[in-house]
């Protein structure tokens, strides 16, 4: 992701911004009331992720008005600090015993989702010729918590703001299609509920996606969805520890190219974060607030990352991202299905 969006970047003539806390606030106010209104219309709508409607009022704005310099470096901080803050507080949902609740076989068909789908997407897109950044921030959405794991991994490899909000439009289309299509496949297969809310929680992108498909399917399909979801969220930090492992080898052959660290800050405090929730001494309060801030943080950087998107941009891609979405998307669905009959 770059550290300035587009539209700053455009003004070669633009003066030397003061980057102090001062020189923030503009851009970090922005941020902070398009996050705010993007929370508060998810209220309305809360079948949409607050996600996504922040990354679309971003990319609205930023297309019909030219963010001012003066705002470049607090869009920044707030699409890559308060970013990593919202992953860190993500941790604090994920408790090891709910996890372990599901056996290590549902544990382990988590694991192989998401090794799975970011291999044969990364592979699949490859021989379609996709960019490597762009497919590989399609794997690790698609593969791990949508979104959030797209902004996470960009994060690692720094790829293009278009890249990022290409990624981000294809977890919202093919989860949002995922929705009513895997309720209706539970039907067609005559699976139970309950392992029908594994296999939502197995294959469906985002968290919010797979709990209106689990609240389709109905019985007692929401909470095996929801923890199954869940431990394929962790698999965020071995994920992107790895991919910080491979871009610090590859800077390494690049003495111009400083080298990311050996895993990224922000997925030590994320495992941090885990290990405390399953502690289980924080109060339910406590957690509650949390949940918010960790929504409004991941809302704001949203915001900013929409503020770099450009539509033109975006109609430029062609269809190759499409179908390498929905090759992944059928390459997970089909995998998950496979281990939940296994193993349920």
């Amino acid at each position: 992701m770059n550290d300035v969006p587009e539209a700053a970047q455009s003004d070669v003539a633009a003066p030397v911004v003061e980057t102090s806390v001062g020189g923030l606030y503009p851009g970090l106010l922005l941020c902070l009331g398009g996050g705010a209104v993007a929370v508060l219309l998810h209220q309305f709508v809360p079948t949409v992720s607050a996600l996504l409607i922040a990354i679309v009022l971003g990319a609205v704005l930023g297309n019909i008005w030219r963010v001012p310099p003066t705002m470049a470096p607090g869009v920044a901080v707030a699409g890559k600090r308060i970013l990593r803050v919202g992953i860190i507080l993500l941790g604090l949902q994920l408790v090891l015993g709910d996890l372990l609740e599901l056996g290590l076989g549902m544990v382990a068909v988590a694991a192989v989702v998401v090794t799975g789908g970011m291999v044969g997407t990364v592979l699949v897109g490859r021989a379609m010729g996709v960019p490597p950044a762009q497919r590989l921030l399609i794997a690790c959405g698609f593969s791990i918590c949508g979104a959030a794991a797209v902004a996470a991994c960009d994060g690692v490899v720094d790829a293009d703001d278009e890249d990022v909000a290409t990624g981000i439009a294809l977890v919202v289309l093919f989860g949002t299609i995922m929705i009513p299509v895997v309720p209706v496949l539970v039907t067609v297969l005559t699976l139970d509920p309950e392992t029908g809310g594994l296999w939502a929680g197995a294959s469906v992108h985002e968290v919010a996606q797979v709990v209106a498909a689990a609240g389709i399917i109905g019985g007692g399909a929401l909470k095996g969805a929801v923890i199954v979801k869940l431990t394929r969220v962790l698999m965020l930090a071995p994920v992107i520890a790895v991919l910080g492992i491979m871009q610090r080898r590859s800077s390494s052959r690049d003495a111009s190219v400083k080298a990311p660290p050996l895993v990224p800050l922000f997925v030590l405090g994320f495992l941090a974060m885990v290990a405390l929730a399953s502690l289980e001494i924080l109060p339910a309060s406590v957690l509650d607030v949390a949940q918010v801030i960790q929504t409004a943080c991941l809302a704001i950087a949203m915001f900013a990352l929409g503020l770099g998107v450009r539509f033109s941009s975006l109609l430029t891609v062609g269809p190759k991202p499409f179908v390498l979405g929905l090759i992944s998307t059928v390459l997970i669905a089909a995998i998950a299905l496979g281990g939940v009959l296994l193993v349920a």
